[in-house]
């Protein structure tokens, strides 16, 4: 066990979840599995998102807002 890792803490979400993490839509979640954006793997015939890929999900997406802020 990594020293990150904290008892209990639940380490992978269906998509469904990891949806509601980011609050988005389902359909929109689907979309950035789909395309690669958000790293998922398969446990058996399940899809689940590693919930670190969330977190590296929003880092892009702010060191990407915060590019465009500097470049205009």
């Amino acid at each position: 066990m990594s020293s990150s890792t904290v008892p209990g803490q639940v380490l992978l979400l269906t998509v469904e979840e990891a949806a509601k993490r980011l609050r988005i839509g389902r359909t929109s979640m689907y979309r950035l599995v789909s395309t690669g954006a958000i790293e998922t793997v398969t446990v058996g015939r399940s899809r689940r998102v590693p919930e670190e890929c969330l977190a590296e999900y929003v880092t892009r997406l702010r060191q990407g807002a915060r590019s465009m802020t500097s470049a205009a």
